[in-house]
């Protein structure tokens, strides 16, 4: 393992933690702007916002 990989690898744990933290708050915020809303179909929306950015992350740093 390379001194890249152990970086990251010590690192994942606070990455993932900070990628659902973004998630949840964003869900949270989405349900206090509509109190109506479906939250399935909130939280795939949210997810597809995700997805589409780590996307371009991705294609702009690949």
């Amino acid at each position: 393992m390379n001194a890249l990989e152990k970086e990251l690898q010590s690192r994942k744990a606070e990455i993932k933690l900070g990628l659902k933290l973004v998630y949840q708050a964003n869900s949270h915020i989405t349900g206090w702007d509509i109190p109506e809303v479906d939250e399935k179909e909130a939280s795939k929306r949210l997810l597809e916002v995700m997805q589409e950015l780590l996307d371009e992350l991705k294609e702009e740093y690949q």
